[in-house]
């Protein structure tokens, strides 16, 4: 409806019924060319799985829309292909594309359940170093789902045994991916994600750096100087020389200072202590004190005349 992405079909498919489905492993056949003309991409047969933003979201959205043998011309402004920084050194920033896309296969994904050590740990990677792409393009949420969809992978069921150098492997990118996830969520102000996602992470390495360092950034942002100020020490002990610690470390330091200041003052004038500097002010009206008391001997003494008054009574009765 924006007019940012077209499809025309070139030539027909097989009917609406042969359309892929998302979490389908396709093959295209695909040419994307500048609008001058330029070819700058051509794959005789690149595959990918539907939905899971593995390649330009214009191709992720269109080929759901594409007929077995279907050959289509996709028209996309540069969002759904690659932004505002391009891609070094043949596509310039906020260049649209034109794709031409021909369906040549879909079929089921593989049962990650049945996959070896090795497959596991490749299909993950790939879905890790995605998002790492999409986070140095500043895509933040695409990064987060490519990297809870490694994690998906990673911590799915199997039927297959594993070596130990497997296990170590998959641990390994496993990690990766949830340094690389609390730091997607830090971008987006997600705090309470984030410091899960670190925690996950010191759960398998309690020494790992960029953990403790994140862990902290985010305690950080959150206003716990107090809480985040030892882990970044721990973080600055395992690596000494790191000058990003150090910086983020004095910065807090000063920062929960001033807190402390604040929070010295605001007691200070919650309890009515106006410092050594001032001089104490003499109260000058005794009358508020002096009302409770009358007040109270007057009752007192009408209580008394009351009691007695009873007695009076009492014995001549």
């Amino acid at each position: 409806g924006s007019g940012l992405l077209k499809k025309k079909t070139l030539v027909p498919g097989q009917g609406v019924d042969t359309r892929p489905q998302k979490g389908q492993d396709v093959t295209i056949r695909l040419k994307a060319t500048l609008e001058d003309g330029t070819v700058v991409e051509e794959e005789p047969a690149l595959t990918f799985t539907l939905g899971d933003c593995d390649v330009l979201q214009a191709l992720d959205l269109c080929v759901q829309l594409l007929e077995m043998g279907e050959t289509a011309l996709i028209v996309s402004d540069a969002k759904y292909c690659y932004g505002s920084q391009g891609r070094s050194p043949d596509i310039p920033p906020n260049a649209p594309l034109t794709l031409e896309v021909e369906l040549l296969g879909a079929r089921d994904a593989p049962d990650l359940e049945l996959l070896s050590g090795k497959e596991k740990i490749q299909l993950a990677n790939r879905k890790r170093e995605r998002g790492n792409y999409f986070y140095q393009q500043a895509d933040y949420v695409l990064a987060i789902n490519s990297y809870d969809i490694a994690l998906r992978i990673i911590g799915s069921n199997s039927k297959v045994d594993f070596s130990p150098e497997e296990e170590a492997e998959l641990l390994d990118v496993k990690v990766k991916c949830l340094n690389n996830l609390a730091a997607s969520q830090l971008k987006l102000d997600h705090y309470k994600a984030a410091l899960k996602s670190c925690n996950l992470v010191l759960e398998h390495q309690p020494g790992n750096i960029k953990a403790l360092f994140r862990k902290g950034k985010v305690l950080a942002q959150q206003g716990e100087y107090r809480e985040a100020i030892p882990i970044l020490k721990a973080a600055l002990k395992l690596e000494p020389s790191n000058k990003t610690i150090h910086a983020e470390l004095s910065k807090l330091v000063k920062k929960h200072a001033d807190q402390r200041n604040v929070e010295t003052e605001m007691y200070r004038k919650m309890l009515g202590n106006p410092g050594a500097s001032s001089t104490p002010r003499k109260c000058k009206d005794k009358l508020p004190w002096s009302i409770p008391w009358k007040w109270l001997f007057g009752a007192t003494a009408i209580a008394l005349g009351g009691v007695a008054l009873s007695v009076v009574i009492a014995a001549r009765n």
